[in-house]
């Protein structure tokens, strides 16, 4: 009875008394090995995500989920899945998901009453099995405006070319997931739409003007209700030309902050990828210097979590005050 006491406490309630790092980690396999078991103990990172390498079956994942709560000794710990649907999948070898977010978005043209009815029921199924497996964070949606030069790393995870359709599809999927008490993440902002380079393999360059990019790209995320939002490793080069978003404090200030009015936390897509060109540790720290809140790792190397999280500040007061709100969000 003791334990249940102190496990309710540390859920949330104590964040102000725990020092936690601004840093969401990644594994390697399908269960914590002694070194990871450490690092979610005594290092105290933001979170984790999870990947298909992570996943073989129902009962191994909610043990592992079981098992990042029990050694983070939070039960609400921020768990964190790419659960988009079709190519961005996690789940294949529990079930097949051939659903994307496009498909929504065709069905929206054809019959907006009617795809909102079965979308809303879709994110509302998806929210409960994953809070039964133990993931309180999916990393959806995906809020950039398909182009017909768009990457195809965006694709069909966007929902359209039309900018209406991906704000208010958006829209619906937060306040599902929040209804069910998972919550979004939105991405990539402030848009990943208008390249034709995939930010995993190569910097992306956009030389459109503000203007454009505030008509089309920056629409969908405009006064989004979302807790959390992702950045995009894009430069934008007629707002800053040297730095890519993530990196960049005139974007994360003046367009994400002030022009978008995300009040949330934000956090950097993946530091592993190549569109950014320096080591992990300077990635990292461009990141946060810049004015993400967290920094996401995912590429699950045990040596780099640690050599991240000794290296990486503690959350600031305003991520405090945030993870707190979400915390109690969470239930």
């Amino acid at each position: 009875m003791k334990s249940i006491i102190i496990r309710k406490e540390i859920s949330g309630i104590c964040l102000k008394k725990m020092k936690i790092k601004a840093l969401i980690v990644s594994i390697k396999g399908t269960r914590l090995t002694k070194l990871e078991k450490i690092l979610l103990a005594k290092e105290k990172p933001w979170g984790i995500i999870l990947f298909k390498r992570n996943i073989k079956s129902l009962d191994q994942l909610k043990n592992l989920t079981n098992n990042i709560k029990l050694y983070t000794k939070n039960r609400k710990f921020p768990i964190i899945i790419d659960e988009e649907g079709k190519n961005v999948t996690r789940f294949n070898k529990i079930f097949k998901h051939y659903i994307s977010a496009n498909f929504f978005g065709k069905l929206y043209k054809s019959n907006k009453r009617f795809s909102f009815y079965i979308y809303k029921h879709y994110i509302e199924s998806l929210s409960k099995f994953l809070k039964n497996i133990g993931i309180n964070i999916n990393s959806i949606p995906v809020l950039d405006v398909l182009r017909s030069n768009s990457s195809k790393i965006i694709g069909d995870r966007s929902f359209s070319k039309d900018k209406h359709i991906v704000r208010e599809l958006g829209i619906i999927t937060v306040k599902y997931l929040q209804k069910n008490k998972v919550s979004s993440i939105i991405k990539h902002i402030p848009g990943h739409g208008a390249t034709k380079t995939d930010s995993h393999k190569k910097m992306p360059v956009v030389s459109l003007s503000t203007k454009k990019l505030n008509e089309i790209d920056f629409f969908p995320f405009k006064s989004s209700k979302a807790k959390l939002a992702m950045t995009a490793h894009i430069l934008y080069s007629n707002i800053d030309k040297k730095n890519v978003a993530t990196f960049s404090k005139k974007i994360i200030s003046d367009v994400i902050r002030k022009k978008l009015k995300f009040k949330g936390i934000l956090i950097s897509d993946d530091i592993s990828m190549k569109a950014l060109k320096y080591d992990l540790l300077t990635n990292a720290k461009k990141s946060i210097n810049a004015g993400c809140n967290l920094v996401l790792y995912c590429a699950g190397n045990t040596k780099d979590n640690f050599k991240l999280i000794k290296s990486l500040p503690y959350i600031d007061k305003f991520t405090s005050k945030k993870t707190s709100e979400l915390y109690k969000f969470l239930g």
